[in-house]
């Protein structure tokens, strides 16, 4: 009996000092499995030894990063190259930066004392190449387009319409540096002759009134082609008044 008591006992000595050898203080730890077994940091992770909320990233869920071992809110930025063109990087967040010229601006341009993206305008001015700022951005101008201008019966003057026609016309010679060919034409009636002359006339008059609008008189070249080239082959007003005409065509 003695000895099954001495064994008992020895038993029970060995055992608690097996358990001595691996308990630890709250919040200690040899491995994370230490950590899972106290209820306060059954959650964390073992770290030099101390259960924390996390060691890397990894130990934290997604939209989280590790920082002085414990988790927080992914930044926006941690640099100026994870904001791209007009803005920096402050406290995590990606704002506008401020600036006087475009070298404070790395991939981007000065706009009204904020970088801004290097395609952003306010105005015509903000943009190169031929641009222009629509709704915001630099971007190719729309192409302008010449148009023909029309005259009444056996006139060789410029009626309001015609004028007007004429002076966007003027716009657009200057704005793509054009040479054009003045084409006067005619309706069907009278002689070829008399035709050829009146389509000079109209052609004259169209190069005059541009020239007053600012147009080179060396970018225009005028010519008559009388009845020859009618647009419309009927043979009423309808299609004598879309014969009568001036063309302005780029050369």
């Amino acid at each position: 009996m003695r000895v099954r008591l001495l064994v008992a006992a020895g038993l029970t000595l060995t055992s608690l000092a097996l358990a001595g050898c691996t308990s630890h203080k709250p919040g200690e730890c040899d491995t994370t499995d230490d950590c899972k077994q106290q209820p306060d940091y059954a959650n964390d992770v073992c770290v030099n030894k101390k259960c924390v909320e996390c060691g890397a990233d990894t130990d934290c869920k997604a939209g989280f990063v590790c920082q002085s071992q414990m988790c927080v809110p992914k930044p926006e930025c941690s640099g100026p190259a994870d904001c791209g063109a007009g803005k920096k990087c402050e406290a995590g967040k990606c704002v506008t930066a401020g600036c006087t010229t475009n070298a404070d601006c790395p991939g981007g341009k000065c706009l009204s004392g904020a970088c801004r993206a290097a395609d952003a305008c306010n105005a015509d001015t903000d943009c190169t190449g031929g641009q222009t700022c629509q709704a915001g951005t630099c971007a190719a101008a729309p192409q302008c387009k010449l148009e023909t201008i029309h005259f009444a019966f056996n006139e060789a003057q410029l009626d309001d319409a015609a004028q007007s026609t004429l002076k966007s016309d003027a716009e657009c010679i200057q704005q793509r540096h054009l040479s054009v060919e003045l084409q006067g034409n005619a309706d069907e009636r009278g002689t070829e002759e008399y035709n050829l002359h009146l389509g000079e006339r109209r052609a004259a008059s169209a190069k005059k009134y541009l020239q007053s609008m600012g147009v080179d008189a060396s970018k225009m070249k005028t010519l008559s082609y009388g009845k020859e080239r009618p647009v419309n082959p009927g043979h009423d007003e309808a299609a004598w008044s879309e014969n009568r005409r001036v063309d302005v065509v780029e050369k």
